[in-house]
């Protein structure tokens, strides 16, 4: 397998760990502008397979000479040059992998690569990627589903969550922050209720859970949790849905303030004599607060629930995964549970563990117990649970 990676910050670099302990991987081709670093990281690997090129992926006429080379690529850059190589990858009959949600554009490119025998497998990192594939194990253990709902978090474990936040950051800041003004959709006794970004912390939509294995935690709503339903195939009996990220208790209020005074808005401000976006200034000040010790753990953890009738009988069944920092390799819950699927991502298909082609779905098109088998090789334990 000879495989491109565009992108070796914190996730790609767990990524690029992962693909060099495949016996079926021959040659990497890691790809990031910032070259000292990446020649750095690569040299600590220790390993002939990787090939360090110092290029900025907008290049595209170098990207796809390097397509040229490969039978899959993982793009884990931003939405822009994601849809570019994704066009390009294609266009070449190689298979594309990314850890974000889905562009539209995604739904033609996928047309294209059915026709040439390769795949796009676009959503396949921690949330989304892992929930969709449990969720998609638990819908298909039901003869009809009434309710699904998931949840997923990267936050300290509590002997690191030492600050007034109770937070540190696994993933980038600026993604988190944009999330907090991402509306979501949810699904409440058959109706479909928007949440505008200002709205995502407001009391109302923000529950106490108690989840095994973590303890009291915060769920707010994020993104939109309606479009799974057709994807799924149970929009016509499914009455209530909806994906919620978790924080230790606090989180939300301190955030509701915040957005009610325009502390995550895009629109420039004059700071004497500078303009400044306000989420920017937070996101400058805080960020180097925020930062995880040596010896401090994150914990990732995923949970979907589907409930429903099977033979006749109501049935809750759930699954779930909680993994923590790897101390030994250094690697956060976060760039392990994203940065290895990814790895994984790839290696299913070009093994042909995933054997269809065009536009694919996580949920639908990942086997699971395949699936599972990989992640539990790299000590990311998945547990399922049933009750009536």
């Amino acid at each position: 397998m000879k495989i491109l990676l565009l992108g070796v910050g914190l996730q790609g670099q767990a990524t690029l760990y992962d693909l060099v302990q495949s016996p079926d991987v021959t040659q990497v081709v890691a790809v990031d502008e910032r070259g000292a670093a990446l020649h750095e990281y690569v040299a600590a690997l220790q390993t002939d397979k990787v090939l360090p090129i110092e290029l900025n992926a907008k290049n595209r006429s170098e990207v796809s000479d390097l397509l040229d080379s490969v039978q899959a690529v993982i793009c884990l850059l931003p939405p822009e040059i994601r849809l570019e190589v994704a066009r390009l990858a294609v266009g070449k009959g190689v298979d594309y992998i990314d850890t974000a949600y889905a562009l539209p554009e995604y739904v033609e490119f996928g047309a294209i690569a059915a026709e040439n025998g390769s795949a796009l497998l676009p959503e396949f990192g921690l949330d989304p990627g892992i929930d969709l594939v449990l969720a998609g194990q638990a819908v298909q253990e039901l003869d009809e589903v009434h309710g699904l709902q998931a949840y997923g978090t990267g936050i300290p474990e509590p002997a690191a969550a030492d600050n007034p936040l109770n937070y540190k950051i696994s993933w980038t800041f600026s993604g988190v922050l944009g999330a907090y003004q991402r509306p979501a959709r949810i699904l409440r006794n058959g109706i479909v209720i928007e949440v505008s970004p200002t709205e995502i912390f407001s009391e109302e939509n923000v529950e106490i859970w108690d989840i095994d294995g973590l303890g009291t935690v915060e769920a707010y709503v994020n993104g939109d949790a309606v479009k799974y339903l057709d994807i799924f195939g149970i929009a016509e009996t499914t009455q209530n849905t909806g994906r919620y990220s978790l924080r230790w208790p606090g989180h939300s209020a301190f955030w509701r303030k915040m957005v009610a005074l325009g502390f995550l808005g895009d629109e420039p401000i004059l700071v004497g004599d500078v303009e400044i976006p306000p989420r920017q200034f937070v996101h400058d000040l805080l960020h180097p607060q925020l930062q995880y010790g040596p010896d401090e753990r994150d914990i990732a953890a995923i949970g979907v629930e589907a409930t429903g009738l099977k033979d006749g009988v109501r049935k809750r069944i759930g699954y779930q995964m909680i993994d923590y920092r790897d101390l030994e390799t250094g690697f956060m819950a976060m760039q392990r549970t994203v940065g290895f699927t990814a790895s994984i991502g790839a290696q299913m298909l070009l093994r042909g563990d995933i054997p269809d082609r065009g536009l694919l779905q996580p949920g639908n098109d990942v086997p699971f117990d395949i699936f599972v088998a990989e992640l539990t090789k790299r000590g990311i334990q998945v547990q399922r649970f049933e009750k009536e």
